[in-house]
């Protein structure tokens, strides 16, 4: 198990899901926070970009709060698209989202209670790539198609 004992800076970890007006997106990501939170030791936090609290903003102050000096940002979406390229950056403040074109991507929702609460935080914050193509969910969508033969 890694800990932050080790390490000069307080690693903080912040899990970023869309969020829904249903329970389900919300539970599995907490899950998942809670079961790398037990595997690596680390402070972990969900934040949702909309409809589901908390938001990212925070989540991030929330590890701000509990001594993080560093954030690594990894979304819990499989791929690439404009929520993980655009706005959650945005959100992040690392960058001004929706690309030089301003153009909204066509969908109805609003991302801008994200925006109204102030991200408190003064230290380094890295963005990761999402989940991806990874034989390790090949490896569970085996195990599901196993169980349902």
């Amino acid at each position: 198990m890694d800990t932050n004992s080790n390490s000069k800076t307080k690693i903080g970890v912040l899990l970023v899901g869309h969020g829904s007006r249903l329970p389900y997106g919300k539970d599995v990501v907490s899950q998942i926070a809670t079961m790398y939170r037990e595997d690596e030791g680390r402070l972990v936090e969900v934040g949702f970009m909309n409809m589901s609290k908390p938001s990212i903003p925070e989540a991030i102050n929330n590890l701000a709060q509990q001594g993080a000096e560093k954030i690594i940002v990894t979304p819990v979406f499989l791929a690439h698209g404009v929520h993980t390229t655009e706005d959650i950056p945005r959100i992040l403040g690392l960058k001004n989202g929706h690309g030089d074109s301003g153009h909204s991507h066509g969908h109805i929702h609003s991302h801008e209670d994200e925006t109204s609460i102030k991200i408190d935080f003064k230290g380094e914050i890295i963005y990761t790539e999402p989940l991806g193509a990874d034989k390790r969910i090949a490896a569970i969508i085996n195990d599901r198609v196993n169980d349902a033969l």
